[in-house]
């Protein structure tokens, strides 16, 4: 039998950063291992913003030994401050998972919704509440940051991140979900 996948989930953001880590078996089942929030002083100079994140993360990676990180990928927002500060984070993860030697893959919050809860334009609560029923948790996985995190986890590990460590090739599906990937990233 092999073992499950470890997967740390990244919902990057400057001031509130959520981690997830779970570990996630062959048949979809899911263990929860660490859920938290890395947050950073609004107050502090953004250079020391991101290495307080980064810290965080890799605080995080150390303890935990993730097989592979699956990070929000910055899709669109409105608000130019806010989009700016999120990939920033979102590049400390990366980085982050690059210097651990880590594989690192992007997921929109749409595609993480789909896979978690069925519907792609599900609310917060809706992903809440689906993530605390896959992991068996008694209770919703707070703040919102920490629960999108073990949401980006499972998004990962469930389309085709769990099958990728044990498979050396990719089924059909796979590999039609693969090439749609690289064409939405052009």
């Amino acid at each position: 039998m092999t073992s499950p996948l470890r997967v740390l989930g990244v919902d990057p953001g400057l001031t509130r950063c959520g981690v997830g880590v779970v570990d996630v078996s062959r048949d979809r089942s899911a263990r929860l291992v660490h859920v938290g929030v890395v947050r950073s002083d609004p107050e502090l100079p953004i250079e020391q913003r991101l290495a307080t994140i980064a810290a965080g993360l890799r605080a995080v990676v150390a303890e935990h030994r993730p097989d592979v990180v699956a990070v929000e990928r910055v899709f669109s927002q409105h608000n130019r401050s806010t989009v700016m500060g999120t990939a920033q984070a979102s590049g400390i993860a990366l980085l982050v998972a690059a210097e651990h030697g880590l594989a690192a893959a992007t997921h929109t919050p749409s595609e993480v919704k789909a896979a978690v809860t069925g519907y792609g334009a599900a609310d917060k609560l809706q992903v809440q509440t689906m993530v605390a029923r896959v992991l068996r948790l008694d209770a919703l996985p707070k703040p919102a940051d920490a629960a999108d995190a073990l949401a980006l986890a499972l998004c990962h590990a469930w389309r085709g991140g769990a099958a990728a460590a044990v498979r050396t090739t990719l089924t059909p599906a796979q590999q039609a979900w693969a090439a749609a990937e690289r064409t939405g990233r052009r």
